[in-house]
């Protein structure tokens, strides 16, 4: 699997950390910004990896900012993606199974380091149910004529 992380000013530390992880659990990754506290405008770096995970170049994203809103708003944007605001494993892990959600969002400052590596281990460790949750799913794609969304 490989992962496109993005980050604004607030997350750089924390996408730092979780690098880390990542390098620790085998994950190929590319960085895609931003890279010190100099501020940035985080609607930017959301659109660039929920654009090339929606184009099938990674398989999911991974994006920090203060809250985790604005990135999962500004993901959200993007056809295809399907951004999640996790702040505890349990919406980890059900954000995977039962969303198949492809991008990953977290606030650098409403969490902690060990809960941000708890949060994405769950979330890479967790797979798609299908099922019932693959007609909901389906149906998430609102702009799509209905007979390309099933």
């Amino acid at each position: 699997m490989k992962i496109a992380l993005g980050c604004d000013h607030n997350g750089v530390e924390l996408k730092k950390v979780l690098i880390i992880l990542l390098k620790e659990l085998g994950y190929a990754y590319d960085d895609f910004g931003c890279y010190d506290n100099n501020s940035v405008d985080y609607p930017d770096i959301a659109q660039n990896v929920a654009k090339v995970v929606s184009e099938g170049s990674y398989q999911q994203g991974l994006l920090i900012c203060g809250t985790g809103i604005g990135m999962s708003i500004a993901a959200n944007k993007v056809s295809g993606i399907r951004a999640a605001l996790c702040q505890d494993v349990l919406s980890a892990q059900r954000a995977r199974e039962h969303n198949d959600a492809n991008i990953l969002c977290i606030g650098a400052t409403v969490i902690t380091e060990e809960e941000a590596r708890n949060i994405l281990g769950a979330y890479l460790a967790a797979s798609f149910k299908g099922g019932r949750h693959e007609r909901r799913v389906n149906k998430i794609e609102f702009n799509k004529p209905k007979t390309e969304r099933q």
